[in-house]
């Protein structure tokens, strides 16, 4: 998760790689949990983060094995091989591989070359899991790949040789797995977003001066840096670090557990995301600080150390040499509060970057930082943010007003940095008061200094005047009916708008349903075939909470989800109250995926279960009624009847 050199201090941050504690829901509490996607579509991102009492929410998690499927995200299960790579130094055997292809790759330009591919790298003790709210957004603009490093994550712990974990090691291990997926016969290129020590790869990977050379560094057109780390730890400080890094396993174990006492609250975990951070995002940390193996965290951390001629560094983390070299275009982005990797090291790399041939465009004094408003990932209505953490300009981000000039030099290298104000924390990537901003900043990078076509604005636009943007399977589509009946006085359950169809379409639909429904839940994951502002327009708020398709919603997912439409159901309280005529019905949240029956009644019986006190059994049979012919997927219903099974335990799993 974080560069490991000049930051040692957090080694004892490092949980036992024990039992973390894993959210479950129970009946009328206020947060949920289990597996992931479901039905037939997606859509792009923007989850909605929910405010939990911190008392009611730390008793509804219970314990879970750091190597249990069952935490994994949808998104990363659905597209996830477990290969073996083969490298100079040696075989890897099972390094667990994402890669998501666009869902409308085949339909986007590819001359002169494809749209490039979006690479993923976690830092020391981190995983691709990190990465799951961005890959929620990501995923939707450009093809995405990752790979939990050896021993991270869901990747087996092998080889356990120490010089398999150097750091030069790991980047030609990167480098192996990157050109095995992207389209080399294409000429596709590559985009590498990194955290913390994953920058570190990513430099000796994109670097001209770099000591890893590697054929895949002239194809690299881009690169974005989150917390990194600008140059290795002098001689000294390499020293102490190897004396402290000899400590045996068991006590270096023994050290962590004692650093992560008082859970959510340790400084195991407020290290990373600071002390105000909100319970969910806490809880995360307790999780992703479980998962991390001991053996593991010593071997990477040792491999990032130099060696010394003199002062001069040798090996290990790079430094001003290697930054210097990197030639594509660079983002920079730090969090004011993150103590892991502060912000002082982007303008040491800014530093080592300025030359006549630079153009750098910085918010200046990180105190006063502008960030622009990246709220509006997908949404462009104020209404997405449940959680107030999540409103940026609650939070001390201003709306981008002025800006250094973005022209180029004369060799067309532009380097970007972004310091997030307080509470950003080193944690940008799955905290829910800034993942969003920080999305916003990739994408807005990535279109304007990259490539155009990473636009998912562009995309859209490509696909629906060339008459490639629809529905799947349209003529099954067309079968289903357009929405249930009112399901417990609180929903309605339908099928994906569709902006070119004569009856379900935005407009005809908002026209027939304003004051009847307040807000459609979009779940699926890809971006929807309409356009959500013709609905907002007539009057309907639109939210995108994305979900995969044939997998369960997850417990996280679940929870956001009954969180969004509490939300929701406040805001249509609110009206009532200032409507005159008393007999008005209540206005309805519609929700849909892409045919509107697995995960859309997933997501519905999940919330009469919860909210509304029904049973699994009645929730079941009460969308069924509404919905027929019901949920359809079996192991949707069975996986309802587990979650929400009154009194069973879950033991410990032994690896």
């Amino acid at each position: 998760m974080a560069a490991a050199c000049g930051l040692f201090s957090r080694w004892a941050r490092k949980p036992h790689p024990q039992q973390g504690r894993e959210q479950r829901r129970r009946k009328h509490t206020a947060a949920t949990l289990v597996s992931s996607g479901e039905d037939t579509d997606e859509s792009s991102s923007l989850r909605k983060p929910v405010a939990v009492d911190e008392k009611e929410f730390a008793t509804v998690y219970r314990r879970f094995s750091p190597s249990d499927e069952y935490v994994d995200p949808g998104l990363l299960k659905k597209h996830s091989d477990y290969l073996s790579y083969t490298t100079s130094v040696t075989t890897y055997p099972s390094i667990r591989t994402f890669f998501s292809p666009h869902p409308h790759m085949s339909k986007l330009p590819s001359k002169p070359t494809p749209v490039p591919m979006l690479v993923f790298v976690h830092g020391l003790g981190g995983s691709l899991a990190q990465f799951h709210h961005l890959l929620t957004s990501l995923s939707n603009v450009g093809p995405c790949f990752g790979i939990d490093l050896p021993g991270c994550g869901l990747s087996k712990f092998s080889p356990t040789s120490w010089k398999a974990y150097s750091i030069e090691a790991l980047a030609e291990l990167l480098a192996v797995a990157i050109e095995q997926h992207r389209d080399k016969d294409a000429g596709q290129g590559v985009i590498l977003i990194a955290h913390s020590m994953g920058c570190s790869l990513s430099a000796l990977l994109a670097s001209s001066t770099s000591p890893v050379v590697t054929a895949l560094q002239p194809q690299i057109q881009g690169v974005i840096a989150i917390c990194p780390k600008a140059s290795p730890p002098t001689s000294k400080e390499a020293a102490l670090f190897r004396k402290l890094l000899c400590i045996p396993t068991p006590i270096f174990d023994l050290w962590r557990l004692w650093d992560r006492r008082g859970g959510i609250h340790s400084k195991s975990v407020t290290r990373f995301v600071g002390k105000d951070a909100d319970p969910d995002t806490k809880q995360l940390q307790v999780r992703f600080n479980s998962q991390s193996r001991s053996a593991v965290w010593r071997r990477m951390a040792w491999g990032t150390l130099p060696t010394f001629e003199g002062e001069r560094p040798i090996g290990g983390m790079p430094g001003q040499t290697v930054w210097a070299g990197i030639q594509a275009p660079l983002l920079l982005i730090a969090g004011e509060a993150d103590t892991v990797t502060k912000p002082a090291e982007v303008e040491k790399i800014l530093k080592f970057l300025e030359d006549p041939n630079t153009t750098s465009i910085t918010n200046g004094d990180s105190k006063n930082a502008v960030i622009p408003d990246a709220a509006r990932v997908q949404d462009s209505k104020e209404g997405v943010f449940v959680d107030p953490r999540a409103h940026e300009e609650a939070y001390g981000v201003d709306t981008l007003k002025s800006e250094s000039k973005d022209a180029k030099s004369s060799q067309g290298k532009v380097v970007k940095t972004r310091i997030l104000p307080d509470p950003a924390s080193h944690a940008l990537l799955y905290d829910r008061a800034t993942y969003r901003t920080l999305a916003g900043l990739i994408q807005d990078f990535l279109q304007k200094h990259i490539d155009h076509r990473l636009s998912l604005g562009w995309q859209l636009q490509h696909l629906n005047t060339s008459g490639k943007w629809d529905v799947k399977n349209l003529v099954k589509w067309q079968k289903v009916a357009p929405t249930s009946s009112p399901i417990a006085d609180t929903f309605i359950a339908m099928k994906m708008l569709r902006g070119v169809d004569e009856e379900h379409n935005p407009v005809r639909f908002s026209a027939q349903w304003k004051g009847k429904i307040h807000a459609v839940i979009d779940i699926s994951h890809e971006n929807p075939v309409y356009d959500p502002n013709e609905l907002e327009n007539g009057g309907i708020h639109y939210h995108k909470h994305p979900t995969v398709s044939k997998i369960p919603p997850t417990p996280d997912e679940t929870r956001d989800f009954i969180g969004l439409v509490d939300q929701l159901e406040k805001e249509i309280s609110e009206t009532m109250k200032k409507r005159v005529d008393e007999a008005t019905t209540r206005p309805l949240v519609g929700v849909h995926c892409h045919y509107g029956f697995n995960r859309t009644g997933f997501l519905i019986t999940s919330y009469l279960i919860e909210r509304k006190g029904f049973s699994v059994q009645d929730a079941v049979d009460e969308f069924e009624k509404c919905r027929p012919p019901g949920i359809r997927h079996a192991h949707f219903i069975d996986t309802l009847f587990v979650r929400y099974c009154v009194g069973l335990k879950r033991s410990t799993t032994l690896e």
